[in-house]
């Protein structure tokens, strides 16, 4: 059974850096896909970034050039390094793996989901 389990959440300034990890385990092959969601109060879950079963990365525009993600590669761990944060960052992060297909960047294509870990981006 696949698990996924999200730490490195926190509170920083607007400007600051964090580093999110998510630990993985029970994948079956190596055909699984995994990606980063937030999702603030009152707000849809969305897409902020995900790498293919190729280690290909994608990201939505309004992260780019600010967030990095990448896997280790075992697969073990997904990591999204976080800098010049903004307030507009701040919500829960979830992690999320998929093995069936889809645009990487939305969450139907994702049947396995971290708990969450919030980040409070305070201005």
């Amino acid at each position: 059974q696949v698990q996924l389990v999200e730490s490195g959440g926190g509170s920083v300034q607007s400007g600051g850096s964090l580093r999110l990890s998510c630990a993985a385990s029970g994948f079956r092959d190596s055909r699984y896909y995994m990606g980063w969601f937030r999702q603030a109060p009152g707000k849809k879950r969305l897409g902020v970034a995900a790498i293919d079963c190729g280690g290909r990365p994608s990201y939505i525009d309004s992260v780019k050039g600010r967030f990095t993600i990448s896997q280790d590669n075992a697969k073990n761990t997904l990591t999204m390094q976080m800098n010049n944060l903004k307030p507009e960052d701040t919500a829960m992060y979830y992690c999320a793996a998929g093995r069936s297909g889809g645009l990487l960047l939305r969450s139907y294509a994702y049947g396995y989901w971290g708990q969450g870990t919030q980040v409070t981006v305070s201005s």
